[in-house]
């Protein structure tokens, strides 16, 4: 017990002061949106809005997110990741605040659709800032320390949004948001202000490419847009597959979805220092973690036993666990070729556009198929996405 306790904890030495920083200021960010879960219930009950309507903003959600990672990579590349990421952090929250006082149905919707643009420039910016503040050998681990602050912020701002609610409403929701935003930003403009942060990994290109004219990076985008497609499914279809397929209750199906964010807490870390300690590639560790995806959507139509749903969870999470910081890396390394906020937007776009249409396309394979076929088709796309990532290591070992 006491040996793993050490291997966990010598898996966090080595990052800088700056990256944990960093993470820091992405919690007191990611559990201030505590808004996002409850946003659907605050448009229907408090608001009194259609469903269809609700879908209306949704979308709206969804692309001002797209643009707004495009947005922040060129802003980026422009004035640089501090000062997008502080302004960006500082009008969220004013934003956050302001949004409770729309009630009109297409005003709402532009709000709603400003504020993500807003709020989603501070991704790629906070992308290329990890990637300077990082040494380039623990730029995997860098990311999966954001990973458990993200994964943190969201696990405590639901609970604390319920409780918020209960005692002050959807407007208290709303200002306790915004003044998170703006505390965040508070603390970035305290901490990694360019005269006091010390960059490790700077890089300067004097003749930068296009993310967009760069091949391999294409071929690895489009593998992430297939795995995001796959992946939104655990968010939107799977615990309607759940609940009317398993008959699992809303408690069963809150401990299955929490068990998620346990192991990705306590494993992750130590098991990305493990993977980076062999001889293996970044691309060869995704292609191995989206098999581990595909599997978890193949498997649960092998059996009708109760507990295959829970090794499907296992899958996935080990999966997610794998993919995210290999090709979180592997975009901040490429990145170096070019305009690196138009690389780490691309990345972010990447799973925007997944949230635009894999929700509505689940949904919609669900309601003419049937969860059957929707898992054979998820586990097909996860294999599509595997393609691309063979050809694209085929294409870099060839250069």
């Amino acid at each position: 017990m006491k040996t793993l306790y050490l291997n966990y904890i010598n898996s966090f030495k080595g990052l800088s002061s700056e990256v944990w920083w960093l993470a820091l200021i992405t919690l007191i960010n990611r559990a201030g949106t505590m808004v996002i879960p409850f946003l659907s219930l605050y448009l229907t009950n408090d608001l009194g809005l259609s469903l269809e309507n609700v879908g209306i903003i949704m979308t709206s959600f969804g692309l001002g997110s797209l643009v707004g990672s495009w947005l922040g990579g060129k802003l980026t590349d422009l004035f640089g990741y501090y000062r997008v990421m502080l302004i960006s952090l500082v009008l969220t929250g004013i934003l956050f605040i302001s949004i409770q006082f729309l009630s009109d149905f297409w005003v709402l919707s532009g709000g709603i659709f400003i504020l993500m643009i807003v709020a989603d420039a501070f991704r790629p910016a906070s992308l290329v800032a990890l990637s300077a503040y990082s040494k380039p050998e623990n730029k995997t681990r860098s990311v999966t320390l954001i990973r458990l602050a993200i994964n943190l912020g969201f696990s405590a701002g639901p609970a604390v949004g319920g409780l918020i609610i209960a005692t002050l409403g959807y407007g208290g929701l709303f200002w306790v948001d915004g003044g998170t935003c703006i505390a965040a930003g508070i603390l970035l403009w305290s901490l990694l202000n360019p005269r006091k942060a010390k960059v490790l990994d700077q890089v300067k290109n004097s003749a930068p490419k296009s993310a967009y004219r760069d091949l391999p990076y294409g071929l690895f985008i489009g593998s992430m847009v297939l795995y995001g497609f796959i992946f939104v499914q655990y968010f939107s279809t799977m615990p309607l597959y759940y609940k009317e397929e398993r008959l699992l209750s809303e408690y069963e199906i809150g401990l299955l979805l929490g068990m998620n964010g346990l192991l990705i807490f306590t494993f992750e870390m130590p098991l990305i220092k493990f993977m980076e300690s062999r001889p293996w590639s970044k691309i060869g560790n995704i292609i191995a973690g989206l098999f581990l995806v595909l599997m978890s959507f193949f498997v649960l139509n092998l059996s009708s036993w109760g507990g295959i749903v829970v090794i499907g969870m296992l899958l996935m999470t080990l999966g997610e666990m794998i993919i995210f910081p290999f090709s979180n890396a592997f975009a901040m390394d490429r990145a170096k070729r070019g305009n690196q906020g138009e690389y780490m937007a691309l990345y972010s776009i990447a799973f925007s556009i997944s949230h635009v249409f894999a929700h509505n396309s689940g949904m919609l394979s669900i309601s003419q198929y049937g969860y059957e076929i929707t898992w054979y088709a998820a586990a097909l796309v996860g294999l599509l996405g595997i393609l691309l990532l063979l050809a694209l290591k085929k294409l870099i070992r060839r250069k």
